[in-house]
């Protein structure tokens, strides 16, 4: 019973998907043997560059935007 889509290269929604996956660690084994079979590393880096410098700011302005309402 081998899926047609594990033929073929992950698409953006399903790095995307990887990657919020992987960083919260419950990253299924069916999607990590497709990210490492068919993926490109290059992809997975600048995407996960990318989600981290967005968790990053987002924490950073979610602190800001605390400690401003609270006055400090």
């Amino acid at each position: 019973m081998s899926d047609s889509n594990n033929d073929k290269a992950p698409t953006l929604k399903q790095m995307l998907q990887s990657i919020l996956a992987g960083a919260f660690g419950v990253q299924s084994g069916k999607n990590r043997t497709r990210d490492f079979t068919h993926g490109k590393p290059s992809h997975f880096i600048v995407l996960g560059v990318l989600f981290t410098a967005i968790f990053a700011l987002g924490l950073f302005g979610l602190v800001k935007l605390v400690l401003y309402l609270a006055g400090i």
